[in-house]
């Protein structure tokens, strides 16, 4: 599988996912495991919850976005969403009005999307 991220200088870059560790402890060896650990305790925690969440608005997007809606499953996702940010509230700063409106965008689109499969059914 390869993706097509880009850098700071907006350059595409051609990424193969399919050769790169699998950060399941389980295939990592115990150097991998520790430095990952240490990176994580050096991180802000805000910052690393806001990219979860980020992770959790892109899964809602690819579900609404699917061919039929996978509208349970889109649920779901923006359920968690909601639970985080909600939750979380101005913990979330700098990021938590963004995340905010993130989430009633997902909520806007789920609605419509599920009115419009409702009115072809």
């Amino acid at each position: 599988m390869t993706n097509t991220p880009r850098n700071e200088d907006e350059e595409l870059l051609e990424v193969d996912f399919s050769e790169t560790d699998d950060l399941d402890p389980d295939h990592m060896d115990a150097q991998a495991i520790e430095d990952l650990r240490a990176e994580l305790q050096g991180a802000d925690p805000k910052v690393v919850i806001s990219n979860h969440c980020y992770g959790l608005f892109e899964l809602a997007a690819v579900y609404l976005a699917a061919v039929p809606a996978k509208l349970s499953e889109a649920q779901l996702a923006i359920d968690a969403l909601a639970a985080v940010v909600e939750g979380l509230g101005e913990r979330l700063s700098p990021a938590a009005d963004e995340l905010a409106e993130g989430l009633a965008q997902l909520r806007l689109a789920y609605v419509q999307i599920h009115a419009a499969t409702v009115s072809a059914n």
